[in-house]
Formats: structure tokens, sequence, C-alpha cells
């Protein structure tokens, strides 16, 4: 859309108490860095505010929803429609009763650990080692170093395409490996988790482990997006790609990373096209060698720009 045709549709959505914004930037909303703009950003205030937009919003506009963009790539021609992000209302984490905690969908993971930890609740350490926010873990049963989303998860609030709250519980997710069945209409807004009691200096110092693994095998002090592929069943990922000759591999100015080439890098200067269009270099090279098709994890939104 042109940014005309970006102001008309901010007219035609409903008042909101929260923020819309037309010709909204999503490169500095993602760890990438790149991509194109949104038509429109809402950033709701709080979930009723979330509900009335959805009832309200006609049909016809397509909405996505958006979290921290650690594991995201917005193409260089933008995302028509309407994006959602959830803000700071959405991000606070409460301890309840029977080491269990409620975490809002755009609590970061490691907030999570760390108020775990802070109160003695053991079993969500894991949340330490992914670098995302609690509604990407929800949607892609998030793990790492042994755990899951769906070993902790109790239930979960979301609200439908029609503005309706609803609550799920864990057995409505229907698990696999970095997969959940959940609708595609569903935003979720916050979860329950159940940890078990456990001393706060051992949590901490499980915490401490996990940090200083990813610090030394991922290259996370640079434009990346976590976790490219997921791991197929019998493989891992990153062997693959170094078994195809892709280690340091470049296209424009994204890279497959030499430290973990299961990452892709900005090195400054890409497109989102560049790190796609590398993503599928190395499925290419994957396939020819291995037999193997590797499948993204980061999600990839929009539409290709004009030139791509």
């Amino acid at each position: 859309m042109t940014q005309t045709a970006s102001q008309t549709l901010l007219e035609q959505l409903p008042k909101v108490r929260g923020g819309l914004t037309a010709d909204a930037s999503m490169a500095s909303l993602t760890w990438f860095r790149v991509g194109g703009p949104a038509d429109v950003l809402f950033r709701p205030a709080d979930i009723e505010d979330l509900s009335a937009f959805l009832a309200e919003c006609p049909l016809d506009i397509p909405i996505t929803v958006v979290g921290v963009g650690s594991n995201l790539l917005v193409r260089d021609g933008g995302v028509r429609g309407v994006v959602i992000r959830l803000g700071a209302t959405f991000g606070q984490v409460e301890i309840l009763d029977g080491h269990q905690l409620r975490a809002g969908a755009a609590a970061l993971d490691m907030s999570v650990a760390r108020k775990a930890a802070a109160a003695g609740i053991a079993g969500l350490e894991f949340y330490a080692g992914i670098p995302g926010s609690i509604g990407g873990a929800l949607i892609m049963n998030g793990g790492a170093h042994g755990g899951e989303t769906r070993d902790v998860l109790v239930s979960a609030r979301a609200v439908r395409r029609s503005g309706e709250i609803v609550t799920l519980s864990n057995e409505d997710f229907s698990y696999s490996y970095r997969h959940s069945n959940v609708p595609d209409d569903l935003i979720f807004v916050d979860g329950v988790f159940q940890g078990k009691a456990g001393e706060r200096a051992d949590i901490k110092a499980h915490m401490v482990e996990i940090t200083q693994k990813r610090e030394e095998s991922q290259p996370i002090r640079t434009k990346t997006g976590g976790s490219t592929f997921k791991n197929p069943e019998g493989h891992k990922s990153w062997q693959l790609v170094d078994g195809a000759g892709c280690r340091g591999l470049t296209r424009g100015g994204a890279q497959v990373s030499e430290m973990h080439c299961n990452f892709l890098i900005n090195t400054g200067a890409a497109k989102a096209a560049d790190l796609e269009g590398l993503g599928e270099e190395v499925r290419t090279r994957v396939k020819e060698t291995s037999g193997v098709s590797l499948e993204w994890e980061i999600k990839r939104i929009g539409e290709l720009a004009h030139d791509d």
C-alpha cells in the first residue's frame, strides 16, 4: 500500500485506547533489523482494548501478530493490513500459589526464568536459553536445554478474531516439536506455568550455566534471528548445514554464522531478501548433500519488494 492507502486503512479501523500508527517501521521491531513497514501497527492498551478492536475490525482487513521479533523475518515489501504488537501491559509476571506463575505473552522468556528463580520455583530455567517472548513460546512449544513449554504449561488465555476471550488447556495445544495445533486466529495474552519447589541458589546456578553455554555457542551479539531451521528427526540442523559446506556462506549482506551455522546474520547492510535467499540456498545444498529437507523455524511474513 502507498502512504495514502495506509492512511485510508487507518480511518477504517475502530477507535482504540492504545496506539495506531500508519506506515510503521517493522525493521526496528525485529532482531534482524530488516524489512518493510506495516500498513498499520496497533499496540493495544490491555486485553479489553484488544478484544474490542478485534470484535469491531472489518473481517476483510488482514491481521498479523508479532512478538519481540527475535525469530521473525519481515520481507522488504512490508506487511499489509494491521500488525498487532503487545506492549508492556502484556509483559507482567505474577507468582501464584502452588509453585505456579502467570506470565503475559509479551514477557521475555528470560524474565520468566528470573522471576521464577527469585521465587524459588524450579523447572522453568530452560526459558533462560530462549531469545523470545512467552507468546511465541506458547505457539511454537518453545524449548531449550532439555525443557519445553509443553512440560510446564497449565493453561493460556487468548483472544479470537471475533473478540471472544477464551482459555485453553495444555492438551488443547496438541504440542509436538516446535509446533502446536491451535487455530491461527488466536492471539495469546498470557499463560499459567507449573514449576516445583527448588533452592534459589541451585536454580540461579543452572540459569547461569544455560546462559553461558548460549553465549559461548551462539552469535547473540549480532543482528540475528535465533535458530533458522528446525532439527529434523534424527538430525541436528547445524551439522547438516556444516556438512553441506555452508558455514560462513554469504549473500549480499547476509551470512551463515561461522560460530553456529544454524544462525543467519545481518552483517550490517542485508535486506530481508538476502537473508531469506541465503536460507533457501542452504536448504537446497543440504537437500543435495544429505537428502534431508530443512524446515524453517524462523517465521517469515510480509511481501517481497517489487525489485526482488
